[in-house]
């Protein structure tokens, strides 16, 4: 087939270019001694997470449901959603995932905690919950150490939940963009006063993604 033959519109992969382009990143990441989870929204597509596992992704992130559903039916078995998952079908959905294979979830409220904590309270296996923490984005997230020390200790005493830590998203380009002085220093504080809290804490993070 020539190109010319092609229909379009059409989604045209070179997937020498793409394969290259994962072991560059999986390389980069392993020289620098870190554990990665991509985010499949940049492809999403099963055979491009499977090979990013392969080339040694520690699991995937998956932005819903049915993303993790699709990525599970295929073989996936290490999936993070970084969002707060509300409702009870949602929640029907993500306990018949957790029966399936390891995945974890964030949290940003402890309304959202009481959801997970009453739709796993009898499951055999804790459902592993990080807090999410706003770092510059203004999406989601809370807003100082004290509020993500006390979301982390819900999460802790809740049946059926362990606390896995802590997650963040900041704004790509912010801290190249803040000028120094203030706004730099105040991020800066409030990442290390939740590090300092962590530290305090009489509860132990369970991460999904580590450090090597």
């Amino acid at each position: 087939m020539k190109l010319s033959d092609l229909d379009t519109p059409a989604v045209l992969i070179d997937v020498d270019r793409a394969d290259a382009n994962l072991q560059r990143f999986q390389t980069y990441a392993d020289a620098h001694g870190l554990a990665v989870r991509p985010h499949i929204k940049t492809h999403k597509l099963p055979r491009f997470a499977k090979r990013q596992v392969e080339l040694g992704a520690v699991g995937i992130t998956c932005q819903k449901l049915g993303e993790v559903e699709v990525m599970a039916d295929a073989g996936l078995t290490d999936i993070f959603i970084p969002y707060n998952i509300i409702g009870k079908a949602k929640l029907d959905r993500l306990a018949a995932l957790h029966g399936r294979i390891k995945i974890a979830v964030t949290a940003d409220s402890e309304f959202t905690v009481r959801g997970l904590a009453e739709a796993f309270k009898n499951s055999a296996k804790p459902l592993e919950v990080l807090v999410e923490c706003d770092t510059g984005m203004g999406r989601c997230g809370v807003q100082t150490p004290d509020e993500a020390v006390a979301l982390a200790k819900i999460i802790d005493a809740a049946d059926g939940l362990t606390f896995a830590g802590f997650m963040t998203y900041p704004k790509a380009g912010a801290w190249r963009k803040m000028r120094p002085g203030s706004n730099r220093r105040n991020k800066r504080q409030s990442m290390r006063g939740l590090i300092r809290a962590l530290f305090r804490m009489a509860v132990r993070p369970i991460c999904g993604a580590r450090m090597k």
